[in-house]
């Protein structure tokens, strides 16, 4: 009988569709276009594996907030933690509370600060963001040389300063402009609208009203760059002079795009990343070996290209 009992209960657990079911996910903001199609990606991919149960929660962009539910998550037993990261530099935290507790934890879509010292059961999936600031930066050199502009001034708008994608893109930018090919851009100005499409108006604004003049603005993001076309347009500056570069691809992204305002943009695969990270987190939870980190590339969108990307975000 009891030979019986312990196949029986080995079986069960065999058959069982998968030992991780439960996962808590805490997302940095619900109001974030490029974090919403991720968090859907997500949510679709948990449906398509049939047998994960999604625990999404809103840090609104509270440092505070997303330890108390990275806390609560491993009170109540998730099998998994998906984290967002609200701070990049505000990790090592998370990081430790559910290392303490076993409990396997995926960072996506932002870097954490302790990449390269993370716990076992815990990874990394998202994207080098060098590599976004890099290629706009290239591409927004191509398009100023295209004009015949010698001499070029850019402004740069930044996404939140303790996020590790801002600093990266930026930097990314600023060495395409420091190499002998494009160095004759400078940049006018630079400063952070937090990836917000409204703060990015008042900001491109307030510049305009200041008579700062630039040839390109090199945006963190879609959202920014947009509110800088908003600004652009309310102060009739005619938008063939002026080479705007985003990031990320949104549909909102591509549209701008499409009308001949945003110049270029570079795809960030959303869904992949959403879907990446939820596999590693269910392979992780099931005694699986991953990398550490799981890097999904960029990919440059232009006018010339812009068919191929219309249906990814």
């Amino acid at each position: 009988m009891k030979n019986f009992l312990l196949t029986a209960a080995s079986l069960a657990l065999l058959s069982s569709p998968a030992l991780a079911e439960n996962i808590g996910v805490s997302m940095a903001a619900f109001d974030d276009n490029f974090l919403t199609v991720l968090r859907n990606g997500m949510g679709d991919h948990a449906k398509e594996l049939g047998n994960v149960t999604l625990q999404v929660e809103d840090a609104q962009n509270d440092v505070g907030k997303q330890q108390n539910q990275v806390d609560n998550f491993i009170a109540s037993g998730v099998d998994a933690i998906i984290v967002n990261p609200v701070d990049t530099d505000a990790t090592a935290a998370l990081s430790a509370a559910a290392s303490a507790a076993g409990i396997p934890l995926v960072y996506v879509n932002r870097q954490p600060a302790n990449i390269d010292s993370l716990p076992e059961k815990q990874a990394f999936v998202g994207s080098l963001e060098h590599d976004a600031g890099r290629m706009q930066g290239e591409e927004i050199c191509k398009q100023l040389k295209a004009a015949g502009k010698t001499e070029a001034k850019a402004v740069i708008l930044l996404g939140e300063l303790s996020n590790q994608a801002s600093r990266e893109r930026t930097q990314g930018f600023k060495d395409v402009i420091a190499g002998d090919d494009c160095k004759f851009i400078t940049v006018a100005e630079e400063q952070t609208a937090n990836w917000q499409r409204t703060q990015a108006t008042d900001l491109v604004t307030n510049w305009l009203s200041a008579g700062t003049g630039f040839d390109a603005i090199a945006s963190n993001n879609d959202e920014m760059a947009i509110g800088a076309i908003q600004a652009l347009k309310s102060a009739s500056k005619d938008m063939a002079s002026i080479v705007v570069g985003g990031v990320d691809a949104t549909q909102d992204g591509l549209a701008a795009l499409q009308a001949g305002d945003l110049d270029v943009t570079v795809f960030q695969d959303a869904k992949g990343q959403g879907a990446g990270a939820l596999d590693t987190a269910l392979k992780i939870a099931k005694g699986e070996k991953v990398e550490s980190k799981v890097y999904i590339p960029f990919q440059l969108v232009t006018k010339d290209n812009l068919g191929d990307f219309t249906s990814k975000n």
